[in-house]
């Protein structure tokens, strides 16, 4: 069931329209060095600007500038709050469920820390450097988000779905660089958790091909990363920590253990079993415990979540077409030659392919 949204005036904006001073600025200030016309640099002296005088002055400048050190949004003004048709162009609300394709185009301001709690995974690079350009934290809700957002609206809304048949369960977003997809991407997360989805959200999928400890497992004969393995259950424990102590785990084959962070193989033990009663949190803290489970615990958790049926679950991958290429790893062929490992033949690349929906 969907969740009723309630609509909230900007923290920013609430504190605005009481008439108060603008908000105090944070940024540093910074000193640069100027040339004077015969070449030679000069330091300001204080921050007056004496040096500039003394250097030679008239073709001198300002060297004293800004650094801003985080996105502060202006004063508000409903003078300049208008959008398409005179409608407002910014919408108070907390959550993206209340659009519909009348409110295309309008703005949603959330503050950076209220971003950073509904993805704590981490933000798209795309969507910080927006803020830090426009110094506020406001995304766009556009036409193709609606319809993205439809779209999983009406796989868990049988009335919906009843009326249309092109409903998708697996979705690759494509275009341009830079075009917004890793920000409708995040926006889609964001609704999906506001409306009490599991979602498993990764926002650099590129991490998963570089970097960190990898080997080849001799029994399924993909390559294991033990590290990154960790770091994607630490990473999806941090906002479904609550709702995973409450879903069982339903398999119970034991999970096969592989070499740990750098220590090798577990000596006297090549599985590990999960307890009756056991839930996805419990499994989750196994493999985040004994880096041996790791890569066994992620792919095990991946079945797990196809089998979950009192919550809807939602896989988003960024950085999808990374999955697609080589990785950063090689295996020695020879003595003097090593060959590059494709990012499919990762056991945790594998496990998600076509499997889940996506975007590059």
């Amino acid at each position: 069931a969907s969740l009723a949204s309630l609509l909230l005036a900007s923290r920013s904006y609430a504190k605005a329209k009481g008439g108060g001073k603008p908000a105090a600025s944070t940024s540093n200030r910074g000193k640069v060095r100027v040339k004077d016309p015969k070449g030679v640099a000069s330091e300001d002296a204080s921050a007056s600007g004496e040096s500039a005088a003394s250097a030679g002055g008239a073709d001198e400048i300002d060297a004293e500038f800004e650094m801003p050190t985080d996105p502060l949004p202006p004063t508000y003004d409903p003078a300049l709050d208008v959008g398409p048709g005179g409608r407002p162009l910014f919408a108070f609300t907390d959550t993206f469920a209340s659009f519909s394709h009348r409110g295309v185009n309008a703005y949603v301001d959330f503050t950076l820390d209220e971003w950073k709690a509904m993805l704590p995974e981490g933000l798209p690079a795309g969507m910080m450097k927006e803020f830090q350009d426009t110094r506020r934290c406001a995304v766009m809700v556009r036409e193709s988000f609606l319809d993205l957002r439809d779209n999983f609206r009406r796989i868990v809304d049988p009335a919906i779905t009843a009326k249309r048949k092109d409903t998708k369960r697996q979705i690759i977003l494509d275009g341009p660089r830079s075009c917004g997809k890793s920000i409708a991407l995040a926006m889609l997360v964001h609704w999906a958790r506001t409306e009490g989805w599991l979602v498993f959200y990764v926002p650099q999928g590129k991490d998963w091909t570089h970097g960190g400890f990898f080997y080849r497992n001799t029994y399924s004969d993909l390559f294991d990363t033990p590290v990154l393995a960790g770091k994607v259950l630490q990473d999806f424990l941090k906002y479904n920590e609550t709702r995973l102590q409450q879903l069982p785990c339903q398999i119970f084959e034991p999970i096969p253990l592989g070499e740990g962070t750098g220590v090798g193989m577990m000596k006297g033990a090549d599985t590990v079993e999960m307890p009756e009663g056991s839930t996805l949190y419990d499994l989750i803290q196994t493999g985040i415990t004994h880096s041996h489970a790791a890569v066994g615990v992620v792919v095990r958790l991946r079945k797990e979540l196809s089998l979950v049926k009192d919550v809807p679950v939602l896989f988003a991958i960024d950085q999808y077409n990374s999955w697609f290429t080589f990785t950063e790893y090689q295996e020695p062929v020879t003595v003097r030659s090593c060959r590059s490992i494709h990012a499919k033949e990762l056991t945790t690349v594998s496990m998600l392919i076509g499997q889940c929906f996506i975007m590059i």
